[in-house]
C-alpha cells in the first residue's frame, strides 16, 4: 500500500507547481498548451529519475500521468484563481469585459442572443466587484480547466513518453 501511494507523487507535485505558474500573468497564457504538457513530461522523468527505472514506458503510463497532472493544475489553478479573485475582487474577465462586449456586438448572432450573452456576463462581472465570487464564473473556469489540462497533460504524458523511451534507448 505504501508503494501505491508514493506511486502517483511525481504527477502530484508537479501538478500543484503548474497550477501556481498558470495563475502567473505571462506564464498563464501559454498554460494549457505548453505548461501542462512540459509538466507532464516533468514529472515522468522525475518518476524515472526517483525510481532509478530507465526501462521502457508505456504508452499507458504517460496518459494516466499526464491526467493526473493536469487534473491536479486544474483543481489548483482554479482554487488559488479563486482566493485571488476573492480578495482582490478582480480579475482577467472583469479587467477584459470591455473589449469583450464590442467582441460580441461584432458577432453575426440575433440581438436578442448577444444582448442575453452579455447580460450574463455582467452579472458575473459585477458579482465578482461586489462579493470578488461568482458562481458561474467559477463553475464554468473549474469545469474549462479540468477538460483542457486533461486533454493537453495526456498530450504531453504521451509525447513525453515517446521522448524518454527514445533517449533512454540511446543510452
Amino acid at each position: 500500500m505504501e508503494n501505491l501511494n508514493k506511486k502517483y507523487i511525481s504527477p502530484l507535485v508537479v501538478g500543484l507547481g503548474a497550477g501556481v505558474l498558470t495563475i502567473v500573468p505571462v506564464i498563464k497564457s501559454l498554460g494549457c498548451c505548453l505548461l501542462i504538457p512540459v509538466a507532464a513530461f516533468i514529472a515522468l522523468m522525475l518518476e524515472q529519475k526517483a525510481n532509478n527505472d530507465f526501462s521502457k514506458l508505456a504508452i499507458k503510463k504517460g496518459v494516466i500521468f499526464g491526467l493526473i497532472t493536469g487534473l491536479t493544475a486544474a483543481i489548483f489553478g482554479t482554487t488559488f484563481d479563486f482566493i485571488i479573485t476573492l480578495i482582490t475582487h478582480t480579475n482577467d474577465l472583469v479587467v477584459s469585459f470591455p473589449q469583450m462586449v464590442e467582441t460580441i456586438n461584432s458577432f453575426p448572432i440575433k440581438e436578442a442572443t448577444r444582448d442575453e450573452v452579455i447580460s450574463l456576463l455582467s452579472d458575473v462581472v459585477e458579482s465578482i466587484k461586489s462579493y470578488g465570487f461568482s458562481p458561474l464564473y467559477t463553475l464554468s473556469f473549474l469545469f474549462n480547466n479540468l477538460f483542457t489540462n486533461s486533454i493537453f497533460g495526456m498530450l504531453g504524458g504521451i509525447i513525453g513518453v515517446q521522448i524518454l523511451n527514445t533517449r533512454n534507448a540511446k543510452k
